[in-house]
C-alpha cells in the first residue's frame, strides 16, 4: 500500500469517526459517497436534532464544519504529498482541528446544550485527545 492509499485509508476513517458515529450497519447499500460539504450539513443538522438548536446555531456550527473540514483536509493532503506514514502524526492534526471546533461549539452552546453535546460522546473524545497530548509530550 503507497503512501496516497494509506492516506485516503486514513481520512475516510477519520471521516467515519468524525462525523458518522451512529451508522446504521444495515445501510450498506452502494450509495454515492457524500463530500465533505454534505457530511457537515449532515452533522449539523444531527446536533441540531440532539441539542435542539436555534437556527442561528445550526448556521454557525454549519459554517464552522464547513471551514474546519476542508482545512483538515487540506493538511492532511499535504503531509500525504510530503510523504509522511506516521499515522500518529495524521492523528495529532484530527485532534488540533476537533480541538478548535469543540472549543467554537463552547462559545455556540448555551450551558445546557453544551452538557449534553459532552454526555453524547464528546467527552469521551476530549478525554482521548488529551490522553494522547500527554503522551505524546505536548
Amino acid at each position: 500500500m503507497n503512501n496516497r492509499d494509506m492516506y485516503k485509508a486514513f481520512l475516510c476513517l477519520m471521516v467515519a469517526f468524525m462525523i458518522v458515529p451512529s451508522f446504521n450497519a444495515f445501510s450498506q447499500q452502494q450509495e454515492k459517497p457524500k463530500d465533505i460539504y454534505e457530511q457537515a450539513e449532515e452533522e449539523a443538522d444531527r446536533l441540531q436534532r440532539l441539542l435542539n438548536l436555534e437556527d442561528w446555531q445550526v448556521f454557525y456550527v454549519d459554517s464552522t464544519l464547513k471551514a474546519s473540514f476542508p482545512a483538515m483536509v487540506a493538511e492532511f493532503e499535504k503531509m500525504s504529498a510530503a510523504k509522511v506514514g506516521n499515522s500518529s502524526l495524521y492523528q495529532s492534526v484530527q485532534d488540533k482541528w476537533m480541538e478548535k471546533i469543540d472549543s467554537t461549539y463552547q462559545r455556540i452552546f448555551t450551558k445546557e446544550q453544551w452538557a449534553a453535546y459532552l454526555k453524547s460522546g464528546a467527552a469521551r473524545q476530549q478525554k482521548a485527545r488529551a490522553k494522547r497530548r500527554s503522551q505524546s509530550g505536548k
